[in-house]
């Protein structure tokens, strides 16, 4: 039997509240899913955001250019897995503004490691007010597709995802493994304060498509 990873399972889960005509609700339209089920998968797939991020800055402040590419590489395959999931319930213009979006917090991302590894304060600064901007346009992004998803409330949770994201890379250019996983575990474990919301909103939202737990 082959296993899937978290990011293919947590794909498959979300694709299941397809709206109407899509294939999968088509085959079982007796059988919503559990909003249990919802936060799972949300879970992982956010979960895989931190870690793959963090192997990504990782490597690119450690000089490892092949590590590097091949950790961005699976980076944009989660945010693609993320979109699919966004799209699969608000459909394929909400997917590629999701992923537009997604996309670009994670080039400013980049950014601030760039300005770590060249010890550029400027850049860094920049980068940091520019993730702090974007908190605020995926708040109201989120807002605008759920109204049980209020902006300033997700604004605030994706400031902690930068911070705890910005810790890893600070972490990281110190040199110390112990204290950089440390904080990679941190942050990773923040993204259940984005998922649950989330997946709450939505089944909130459409509740014909989700089974109360």
């Amino acid at each position: 039997m082959r296993i899937r990873s978290p990011l293919v399972a947590a794909a498959a889960i979300l694709a299941l509240t397809a709206p109407a005509g899509g294939v999968l609700q088509a085959q079982m339209p007796q059988m919503p899913m559990k909003s249990a089920d919802l936060r799972v998968g949300l879970n992982a797939i956010l979960e895989e955001h931190v870690y793959l991020a963090a192997a990504a800055t990782g490597a690119a402040l450690g000089g490892r250019q092949t590590e590097f590419e091949g950790a961005a590489a699976a980076l944009d395959q989660n945010s693609v897995a993320l979109s699919q999931a966004i799209g699969s319930v608000y459909g394929p213009d909400a997917e590629a503004a999701f992923l537009a979006l997604w996309r670009k917090h994670i080039g400013f991302v980049v950014d601030y490691t760039t300005g770590v590894a060249t010890k550029d304060k400027a850049k860094q600064d920049r980068a940091v007010n520019d993730l702090l901007g974007y908190a605020a346009d995926f708040g109201a992004f989120l807002n605008s597709a759920n109204p049980n998803l209020p902006k300033d409330v997700v604004a605030g949770l994706v400031k902690t995802h930068i911070v705890t994201l910005k810790d890893v890379i600070d972490a990281q250019a110190t040199g110390d493994p112990k204290q950089a996983y440390a904080k990679a575990r941190e942050a990773a474990g923040h993204m259940k304060m984005i998922a649950d919301p989330l997946a709450d909103g939505i089944a909130k939202q459409f509740p014909k498509r989700f089974a109360m737990n």
